[in-house]
């Protein structure tokens, strides 16, 4: 009698297990394994690494007054990551901005002196001439023309010669306005670069230098990433590319053993001439729980093979934790179970995954078993 109460009130708890599973959206229910006709695929390894990557360095020289932070903190686009010293540029500008102003003082005195030329040739100056101590009115009339049967200058070509020169000091004024302004131009660039700025939201992923440090431009400051985008890079060999094409859907597993959906992103149009490999990006969907560095596997299709059936079953009907996966197989009567021990292929999609051996077409087996089951276990 006590046994049979004991029986009952098992098998109450079992079907009180049963009905929070089901409550819960998982339960433990009988399937069968099936077959399906596929092409080969090759499994290739691969990285993952984020969609957007910089690698920010010095552009002038100098010492390192700020960092914005360390490995592993975030900030927005358009934000300082690494500033330089720039009291020497500030003073380089500074007498940068005095050169101007004198430029522009030299400037003006050479347009009054070209107007005047213009207005008041030197040439009509009679105190220019070899005068002969009379009247100026006389000098005028007479020194002048004097002077010309003696031979001693020709007017016309000292005005062209005064013209020339007030003119050409006019433009070499003008020029050195132009030269100081450049010069300003040229340090306020360089006080621009002495500031490493964020291109986009990101993450710094390295850091190279420490606040202090001495740096020479090209030197490597910090590398910069978007980490809400991640891709798969792998070196796809050239005979399967052809069969790959943008948009393409491709399963991977991570790293985790978390099996994904990747989208063909990128292919490199030219092919490594050592490893005749071509590099591919394949897009992860957002949120995976991934992280760049990580290693990954790509399923990629070879068409160039004969198609082949293969067992599938979902993944959910796998009893993993032990050295090797293991399934539960129900008898003919659907009475009891036995584990079977499986050796697994490649992911067909998220849920389901091919089975090597150990299994064959039409066995049923029980799908969701409780991670602990072992052979007998029913649901």
């Amino acid at each position: 009698m006590q046994r049979q109460f004991s029986k009952v009130l098992s098998s109450c708890c079992f079907t009180a297990l049963l009905t929070v599973l089901s409550n819960t959206g998982w339960a433990a229910e009988i399937i069968k394994v099936r077959s399906i006709i596929e092409n080969n695929q090759v499994v290739l390894g691969g990285t993952v690494i984020p969609s957007k990557e910089v690698n920010i360095s010095a552009q002038i020289p100098g010492r390192i007054e700020s960092i914005a932070g360390a490995e592993g903190d975030a900030f927005k686009e358009g934000d300082i990551l690494v500033s330089i010293d720039t009291d020497d540029l500030t003073a380089k500008r500074e007498a940068a901005v005095i050169g101007l102003h004198n430029a522009q003082i030299s400037w003006q005195n050479a347009n009054v002196q070209y107007q005047r030329e213009l207005r008041s040739p030197k040439t009509d100056n009679i105190n220019q001439m070899p005068g002969m101590g009379m009247p100026s009115i006389f000098d005028k009339m007479i020194t002048r023309h004097a002077g010309e049967m003696m031979d001693f200058g020709d007017p016309d070509v000292d005005r062209n010669a005064d013209y020339y020169q007030s003119r050409t000091r006019l433009e070499q004024s003008k020029n050195a306005i132009y030269q100081a302004q450049a010069q300003i131009k040229q340090i306020d660039a360089a006080l621009r670069d002495a500031k490493a700025i964020a291109p986009f939201s990101g993450v710094i992923m390295k850091k190279m230098i420490e606040r202090g440090d001495t740096v020479q431009p090209g030197q490597a400051l910090l590398v910069f990433s978007d980490t809400t985008a991640l891709q798969i890079k792998a070196e796809v060999p050239s005979r399967l590319v052809r069969y790959l094409q943008l948009g393409m859907r491709i399963r991977a597993l991570l790293d985790s053993k978390q099996a994904v959906i990747t989208t063909i992103e990128q292919i490199y149009p030219v092919a490594d001439a050592k490893t005749h490999t071509v590099t591919v990006k394949f897009g992860l969907p957002t949120g995976i729980p991934a992280n760049p560095g990580m290693y990954a596997e790509v399923m990629i299709p070879d068409r160039s093979t004969v198609q082949k059936t293969v067992l599938v079953i979902p993944r959910s009907a796998v009893i993993e934790g032990g050295s090797l996966p293991r399934v539960l197989v129900m008898d003919e009567n659907n009475k009891s179970s036995k584990l079977h021990i499986v050796r697994l292929g490649g992911l067909i999609d998220k849920e389901n995954v091919v089975v090597l051996s150990g299994l064959k077409n039409g066995d049923r087996i029980i799908n969701n078993p409780p991670s602990d089951a072992t052979s007998g276990w029913t649901p």
